[in-house]
């Protein structure tokens, strides 16, 4: 039977992701899991400039080139090494990258097992301080002749491979480089013992940079599997591939429901603004109705942009919707139209001089603003959901007070709750939105069994 053999690969590029850069140099070193059998490197003219940037730190510069063969030339080369070669790299998901995506453009199509010698050493030789090429080359005292030029990396990176061999006497790179290994997917930066001990169960999952600030949250019906998904596939965008770079470490919280985990989902995103998450951004309200007293005592109703600063009486997704509401205030409680503005005051502001003919008496004016601001608060129900908990032994359970989300939380299964608003002791308190009250009222309508209020009781 043949001899296993490996193509331990190096390249430089114009730039940090596969779809909008190209290779400028490759170097390919094959072994055969005793010694190095061959070897071959070039130049590739990338035809695009090279930007200063990467020239400051690979030395190729746009002259050096000019006159070296595009991808396309070399492609057959290329394909040949690789071919039936487990693929080897440090920090393998990049270079496989490029040389994947280019091979394809220059219509071949090509996959391979891969190894990396990141994820290897960080296995065989655990608790060093970087694993970054340069830094192991220190540590290991790993000559390195040409730092930043794929055949000097593609050399070194054959050094330390080699002595892996030598030094995993547990077998580490034979079971990361079956293909179902989960590990070879991961980010290159993020510790395997992060993902392994995920839960399968539903909840929020944290993912967080170099520094330990959080950069995404997502929800899921299963955790493991969810985070997984976000590392498997050959997307080649620029920001998976900075995505994937940035991720260093996991966290998690564990919810009873999709509903809890969503929730609490959009809590965190609202809270945290991670770099990464950009989806729900869209959904939040950008308008306010805001009531203030002017120094003239009257009390007025404004629409205005939202500040997280200043609360508001209620939220809106567009400034149609709430200019419609005020005006339907308006008629409905037969309140002044000098007393509406339809952009937000500064404080201390009152009628101007030219306006005070003929004004509504105060106490009568200022009761029908409160009339109006009653009709809207006690017009939104009071509710609470209970469904179950993260264990047998609990019960989750989420509040809605006048309209808006309260909290949520659980509640250990000897407790008994006999009137709704007993529930509001159990929860953590967060901050409500139009979507989030969207999401809660869905599943209200589509489960009302689950539903607790001072009207249904406890709906069957």
């Amino acid at each position: 039977m043949k001899k296993q053999e490996y193509a331990i690969v190096d390249i430089e590029t114009t730039g940090g992701n596969a779809s909008g850069s190209r290779i400028t140099e490759i170097a390919i070193i094959i072994h055969d899991g005793t010694q190095i059998i061959d070897r071959w490197e070039s130049l590739v003219n990338p035809q695009k400039d090279i930007p200063l940037p990467i020239f400051a730190l690979t030395g190729i510069n746009n002259e050096m080139v000019q006159n070296a063969p595009i991808f396309d030339d070399i492609s057959e080369k290329v394909l040949e090494m690789l071919t039936d070669r487990i693929f080897v790299a440090h920090n393998v998901n990049f270079d496989y990258s490029f040389v994947r995506h280019q091979l394809e453009q220059a219509g071949f199509k090509w996959t391979a097992k891969k190894l990396c010698t990141v994820r290897a050493t960080r296995k065989i030789r655990p608790g060093l301080s970087s694993y970054s090429l340069g830094n192991l080359c220190n540590t290991l005292d790993i000559p390195v002749n040409g730092r930043h030029r794929a055949g000097g990396d593609a050399d070194a990176t054959a050094i330390l491979f080699s002595r892996l061999l030598v030094w995993d006497e547990e077998g580490e790179m034979t079971k990361m480089i079956k293909k179902t290994a989960q590990d070879q997917r991961l980010p290159p930066n993020l510790p395997p013992a992060d993902f392994e001990q995920l839960p399968e169960k539903p909840g929020v999952y944290y993912f967080y940079n170099e520094v330990k600030k959080v950069i995404y949250v997502g929800k899921a019906i299963n955790i493991k599997k969810r985070v997984a998904s976000h590392f498997s596939g050959h997307k080649i965008t620029p920001q998976r591939q900075n995505f994937l770079r940035d991720i260093h470490s996991i966290s998690y919280e564990v919810c009873g429901t999709e509903l809890m985990a969503l929730l609490l989902e959009c809590s965190e995103i609202k809270n945290l603004w991670p770099a990464y998450n950009r989806a729900l951004k869209r959904f939040e309200a950008k308008f306010g109705l805001y009531q203030y007293e002017a120094r003239n005592g009257y009390k007025y109703l404004a629409i205005g942009k939202l500040n997280k600063f200043q609360a508001c009486t209620e939220v809106f997704n567009s400034e149609f919707d709430a200019i419609n509401l005020l005006r339907n205030l308006t008629e409905q409680f037969d309140i002044d139209y000098r007393f509406c503005k339809y952009s937000k005051p500064e404080e201390g502001e009152f009628i101007q001089k030219k306006d005070l003919s003929e004004l509504p008496d105060v106490d009568s004016h200022n009761e029908r603003i409160k009339n109006a601001i009653d009709f809207l608060i006690k017009g939104r129900p009071s509710f609470g959901i209970i469904d179950k908990g993260r264990t047998p032994e609990e019960r989750s359970c989420i509040w809605v007070e006048n309209g808006h989300f309260y909290g949520m939380g659980y509640i250990t299964t000897d407790i008994t709750i006999t009137e709704p608003s007993e529930i509001k002791d159990y929860v953590t308190q967060y901050r409500s939105s139009n979507y989030i009250m969207q999401l809660i009222s869905s599943y209200a309508a589509k489960y009302p069994g689950k539903v607790f209020s001072n009207t249904s009781k406890k709906v069957k």
